[in-house]
């Protein structure tokens, strides 16, 4: 279980204010680092997103200091790091708010297992939105039994590399 995930962005308090359109939820100051902002969804789970500007990080601390923040000047806009997230959205409603920010936005099937909805946050973090009608086909795809068959699935194919 995931309950809360940081994500960067250009403009920390407009994308948290999106995200939470999307969650039906709320928005506040984030105190720990300046300019950035909480996205609460309110949900059973505690799901948070912590939205920071874009080429802030996280540094280990030394002993017992915990984590701190600094900044890159120089961020590089693209990563690896994405999130599939349950929304209680429609699909129609999902699409037409990445139309109005002017964000890309676009439904895909994944190998075949499950539906979902690219939606890239300022066209540069990409999160995988499941409304409640994609959300059940995810949920099937990840269940023990259908893992373990992919799993069994995948031993067959040959290693690329």
């Amino acid at each position: 279980m995931i309950h809360h995930i940081s994500i960067p962005a250009q403009n920390p308090h407009h994308v948290a204010s999106v995200l939470a359109e999307l969650f039906q939820g709320t928005i506040m100051p984030f105190p720990p680092l300046e300019g950035a902002y909480v996205v609460l969804t309110k949900d059973d789970y505690g799901t948070l997103i912590e939205v920071y500007p874009m080429g802030s990080e996280l540094m280990p601390g030394r002993g017992t200091d915990e984590a701190s923040f600094c900044r890159n000047a120089h961020p590089y806009r693209f990563s690896a790091v994405h999130a599939a997230i349950s929304v209680p959205l429609s699909q129609a409603e999902i699409e037409a708010i990445a139309q109005r920010e002017g964000w890309r936005v676009l439904v895909c099937n994944r190998d075949g297992l499950f539906n979902l909805i690219e939606f890239w946050v300022e066209n540069h973090l990409m999160l995988e939105l499941l409304p409640p009608t994609m959300a059940e086909g995810y949920l099937q795809a990840m269940t023990p039994a259908s893992l373990d068959h992919l799993l069994a699935q995948m031993a067959t194919v040959p290693v690329r590399g």
